[in-house]
């Protein structure tokens, strides 16, 4: 999180010594061009700075999820809850319904990461009104676990070294092997959603503790295999944090709206 928060500092620097080469704002004592050029210039060197700040690698000590098994050690992640006011296997229905329509501004960021190219369908172009899990998991993403009401998980590929080929169709299995090879020239994604009943305060009122109640949760865990690799892979988790962010926790709002629905 500081390297992203170190990155956007300087893109914002950069944005305002671009706009100040245009016409300088002196609001902010930038005076002539040559300054905003230093602006510029400044703001650069901060991105390369928040490029530079190493990726930590975490590690799970006692595995207790689908997604702990898969990926026990990563070093880029994020993490989102929602408490819903509904039961799980409506939770999870809702999850496995929910379409790229339904989640708040998915289409813009998913457009500007692409930079307006049109592309194949995936879960970055899904079609219109699709399930959106359903749509990642036939075009990028494979299925890891299913456990109905309790947990999905699914995986990919994101990075490998030039010219390699997978033999035969991806399978849990396969990606488990790849993971564990540590072959260098992967970087490797797993995301889950998690459903567990909402733990409620002793002191809660009685209605509280009687109506049904789901914790769902996600998270996104990406391990790269190499130094080489982790630094490409941190250059680019650092710029599009916070859009993936942002759609990770909009897609849960989704899913407790459609949940409260149906």
């Amino acid at each position: 999180m500081p390297g992203v928060i170190v990155v956007y500092l300087g893109l914002i620097t950069m944005f305002v010594g671009g706009v100040s080469i245009i016409r300088p704002l002196k609001f902010l004592f930038i005076d002539t061009r040559p300054q905003a050029l230093a602006v510029v210039a400044a703001g650069f060197v901060i991105v390369v700075l928040g490029w530079s700040l190493p990726a930590k690698e975490i590690r799970v000590t006692s595995p207790r999820t689908q997604l702990d098994q898969f990926m026990p050690v990563w070093q880029f992640n994020e993490f989102h809850s929602i408490r819903i006011a509904a039961p799980r296997e409506k939770v999870y229905t809702a999850l496995k319904q929910v379409t790229a329509e339904e989640i708040l501004f998915f289409h813009t960021l998913v457009w500007i990461r692409r930079f307006g190219r049109p592309g194949p369908e995936s879960i970055l172009n899904p079609p219109p009104n699709a399930p959106l899990l359903e749509v990642a998991t036939r075009k990028t993403f494979i299925v890891l676990a299913d456990n109905p009401d309790k947990e999905f998980a699914a995986g990919t590929l994101v990075a490998a070294p030039h010219g390699w080929r997978p033999s035969g169709k991806p399978t849990p299995d396969s990606f488990k092997s790849l993971f564990d090879s540590h072959q260098p020239g992967f970087a490797l994604a797993a995301m889950n959603f998690r459903l567990e009943d909402c733990v409620t305060p002793p002191n809660a009122p009685a209605a509280s503790t009687s109506s049904p109640c789901t914790l769902l949760t996600t998270e996104t865990r990406v391990y790269a295999t190499d130094a080489r690799t982790r630094r490409a892979f941190t250059r680019y988790w650092r710029v599009i944090y916070p859009g993936s962010s942002l759609i990770r926790a909009m897609w849960l709002r989704a899913v407790a709206t459609r949940a409260g629905k149906s």
